[in-house]
């Protein structure tokens, strides 16, 4: 049976066109109920539905006391898959019957925290309008959890989520050993407690990956990124746990930081299809196919992203910014732009907007209007307005467009108020290669030209360390744009040609319309990688 996932599910609470929630999700029944409560008193019902004929096949009431909650839904399970004529291996039928706690308090800690930790995942993405206060949210959750534990000290799935609360945090902001070692400490209580479970496997492979979010973590030195252990424990999670989607989502990272690009769309693709509503995991396809550059693929998934979240600015922008990549042409992305500012009262105030503005405004060479944007862009960059460049926030930016316009004095103190931002977290992660780029860049706006080279050096010697895809071509993108601004022509072409051809690199777009490349424009050589990477095909009429 493909079971469909709680989080796409819920999406659907109170509403009844049947045929078009089967379409949507695309299966053949639906399970729908009610449940009312009266005290210690339950009473549900259920009915399981084709919503191909909107026809009964089974339905069925419920009286029970509340503490029987969990025997009624492994009743109700073993009725739905004796209905559908699955049959339920001995070891499945276990799993349906075990309660995952005799304490509905902790269940309800429980549950609270899991729906916490899924609105942090979507609020770290790039699709986040504003900067994130996950983990606020995620530390909530800890402290659910823990209560949870506190109350049930053998409630196994509660230490899982709690393992994977610790890891979220430590991939947003507290990257210390200590934040690890919580993490391991539920990771080694889950085991204690269930040693053969896939969920434990599945948590300790998580641990194990540690891999970012939506492939832009902020400091990539803290991350394990034990790719051999990580999948050995995924596949022990998979055997009994073929229907998570989490698993394949998990393995779809995992083949996107090792260059297995057909294998992570495929088990990306996986776990859309099993939770076909689940945010992150269609961002992180959407941002796989773009660094792909196969737009149409990414257009796909763009849409199914608004039809869900039509209320989020960045979808919108982001759909309508795919014929800037493929084609250069600016028309629909503006368009969007625009509207927002017209018809949403705020928005001109919001960061992710000013950002999408702000560029905009450089690939017009309108630097009055890049200015204002500017002012407006967060102190540190989030992942959402910038997927470009991970780690540098509004004085860089400012000074960018100040070196552009020719305003040097403005420019030089924009520059230096970044520099200081960025040596502080150099001091904390010296050896981080991004954060070494980027201070290559600031040089570079600088005049500093030979340390802005050396830093760009040392990044490209530290990158093939990180074992990631990532960021290896990202650092070499920023010492092309630090060998451009620094006069080093043969160096930026050099690293340009090498990186045409690479997943994650620049687009058609971007070396078309942005300022950055401005020196190099007229070269032979330069027009040559621009037009490798032009369409092949002509735009399609509207």
């Amino acid at each position: 049976l493909k079971v469909i996932s709680r989080t796409s599910v819920m999406e659907y609470r109170g509403k009844r066109n049947l045929r078009q929630i089967g379409n949507d999700l695309q299966v053949s029944h639906v399970l729908e109920g009610s449940v009312r409560r009266a005290g210690t008193h339950l009473h549900l019902n259920a009915q399981l539905i084709d919503t191909r004929t909107d026809t009964h096949i089974w339905a069925e009431e419920y009286d029970r006391d509340l503490n029987d909650l969990f025997a009624v839904q492994a009743e109700i399970a073993q009725k739905v898959a004796q209905h559908l004529h699955a049959k339920l291996s001995a070891s499945e039928k276990a799993a349906v019957e075990e309660r995952p706690t005799q304490d509905l308090v902790a269940y309800d800690f429980y549950v609270r925290a899991v729906s916490m930790i899924y609105n942090a995942q979507v609020s770290l993405g790039p699709a986040a309008e504003t900067p994130s206060d996950a983990s606020k949210t995620l530390s909530e959750a800890v402290e659910l959890l823990n209560k949870a534990v506190a109350r049930d000290p053998s409630f196994f799935l509660a230490y899982c989520q709690l393992a994977l609360a610790h890891d979220l945090i430590h991939a947003d902001t507290d990257s210390t050993p200590a934040r690890l070692a919580l993490a391991q400490s539920a990771i080694d209580s889950a085991f204690r407690l269930r040693p053969d479970s896939g969920e434990a496997h599945l948590a300790l492979a998580w641990h194990l990956y540690g891999g970012d979010l939506y492939g832009g973590d902020l400091y990539g030195g803290a991350i394990r990124r034990d790719y051999d252990r990580a999948r050995a424990e995924l596949a022990l999670a998979q055997q009994s746990l073929p229907n998570n989607a989490q698993v394949y989502e998990l393995a779809g990272s995992m083949d996107c930081r090792q260059r297995r690009w057909a294998d992570a769309t495929n088990n990306l693709e996986r776990a859309c299809e099993i939770d076909p509503l689940n945010f992150p995991y269609l961002i992180n396809l959407a941002s796989t196919y773009l660094w792909l550059h196969d737009y149409d693929q990414h257009a796909r998934i763009m849409d199914r992203i608004v039809a869900l979240h039509p209320e989020l600015r960045p979808g919108r922008i982001f759909r309508a910014s795919v014929e800037v990549y493929r084609r250069a042409d600016t028309g629909a992305w503006r368009a969007e732009i625009e509207k927002i500012r017209t018809n949403e009262p705020g928005s001109e105030k919001d960061p992710f907007v000013a950002g999408q503005r702000y560029t905009l405004a450089l690939y017009d060479r309108d630097w009055d209007t890049a200015g204002r944007a500017a002012a407006l862009l967060p102190e540190k960059n989030s992942p959402g307005w910038s997927w470009s460049f991970p780690n540098l926030g509004r004085d860089f930016w400012v000074g960018v467009v100040a070196r552009l316009k020719g305003d040097e004095t403005s420019a030089r103190a924009a520059f230096m108020k970044a520099r200081a931002q960025q040596e502080e977290e150099l001091r904390v992660h010296p050896d981080n290669a991004d954060l070494l780029a980027e201070l290559g860049l600031i040089d570079a706006g600088l005049g500093r030209k030979e340390d802005a080279l050396n830093e760009g050096r040392r990044a490209l010697e530290l990158a093939p360390n990180v074992k990631d895809e990532f960021t290896e071509p990202y650092v070499k993108m920023c010492f092309a744009i630090i060998s451009t601004w620094t006069g080093e022509r043969e160096l930026a072409l050099g690293q340009l040609e090498a990186l045409t051809k690479t997943p994650g690199s620049h687009t058609y777009g971007s070396l078309r319309l942005s300022p950055f490349w401005d020196p190099l424009r007229g070269d032979p050589r330069f027009e040559k990688i621009v037009a490798s990477l032009a369409p092949k095909e002509p735009a399609r009429s509207k």
